[in-house]
């Protein structure tokens, strides 16, 4: 049994993702503290990423995709928010960790603290299961409003969200795409025309 120091010490993952070696310090309270978690592992498998991306990752946790992004988007630039401030030191932390100056972590809740000058060109979230109908309405239309022409939004969910995602996806960008459904969870993408 782990004493309290023990459980207070930083836990640490090693991860391949899109290729790419990447270590993170997480702890315990923020999302899946022990590994990555099957969502972003699944949504990461399948996004594409240009090298000069102009990323948001919305919700980022500790940064394991926000964090990928930007190591495959060296000469790009990744915003990630969340609006827990523990998550947000980590990401931090971890952005340092593994030398992705490009990539830095601030307290926003959804877009609310985004610079709104910056037009992204990925948008990108693992969903909160219990986000809520109304802070999903407010982020799909203040992603739109700054997203780049051409800028794709890509969000994992829970299968049982697919078509409420399927259904704002449409009404706010007029296209969605099922990009791939696993067994617990569905990548979904739209793109800003």
């Amino acid at each position: 049994m782990a004493t309290i120091e023990q459980l207070k010490q930083d836990l640490h993952i090693d991860a391949n993702l899109m290729g790419k070696p990447l270590k993170f310090a997480t702890t315990w309270g923020i999302f899946s503290p022990r590994d990555i978690d099957s969502g972003t592992d699944l949504l990461l498998r399948y996004l594409d990423i240009k090298e000069d991306e102009i990323a948001l990752d919305i919700g980022c946790g500790y940064g394991p995709i926000g964090l990928t992004i930007a190591a495959n988007a060296p000469k790009g630039e990744v915003h990630m928010v969340d609006k827990d401030f523990v998550a947000v030191e980590y990401a931090n932390k971890n952005a340092e960790l593994n030398h992705l100056n490009n990539a830095k972590a601030y307290l926003s809740n959804g877009l609310s603290n985004v610079p709104k000058e910056i037009q992204f060109t990925t948008v990108i979230s693992n969903i909160p299961a219990k986000v809520g109908k109304e802070m999903l309405s407010i982020m799909l239309h203040d992603i739109h409003a700054q997203m780049a022409p051409g800028g794709q939004l890509v969000v994992v969910t829970i299968n049982g969200l697919r078509d409420y995602m399927k259904r704002n996806f449409n009404e706010v960008f007029g296209n969605y795409k099922k990009v791939k459904q696993g067994k617990d969870y569905t990548i979904s993408r739209c793109i800003k025309e």
